[in-house]
């Protein structure tokens, strides 16, 4: 019996401080989105997007698929990351080692680079 009530203990709070962690400003994670020397960073959102920096280890133009290592970005850590590309004719534009400045499509997560530009 005791066991029952420790269970109905735990289900009762963790049931109470579910609306409570839904409503928490999840932006103030890690830093804010902030990194160490880094600006803040913003959603990327359409062609106003805020750009932001990465280095291309890979293209796979079969997959259509382009790996990144880029800083931190939309929540994120600074990481290395496959991504797909809105329009695959742009892989016949890049190769390893070419450093690019880029924005992800938010509607499927940040999972697509769509739009790009080189940086000189």
């Amino acid at each position: 019996m005791k066991t029952f009530s420790a269970y109905a203990l735990v289900a009762v709070s963790l049931a109470l401080s579910a609306p409570v962690l839904a409503q928490m400003d999840h932006g103030s994670m890690h830093g804010g989105g902030k990194s160490a020397g880094a600006a803040p960073m913003a959603p990327a959102q359409g062609a106003d997007a805020a750009l932001v920096e990465g280095l291309v280890k890979k293209v796979d133009k079969t997959k259509g698929t382009l790996t990144l290592a880029h800083g931190a970005m939309n929540g994120m850590p600074p990481m290395t990351m496959v991504y797909r590309v809105k329009e695959t004719s742009l892989l016949d534009t890049l190769a390893a080692g070419q450093k690019i400045r880029f924005a992800t499509d938010p509607a499927d997560g940040g999972m697509t680079v769509s739009r790009f530009e080189w940086v000189k």
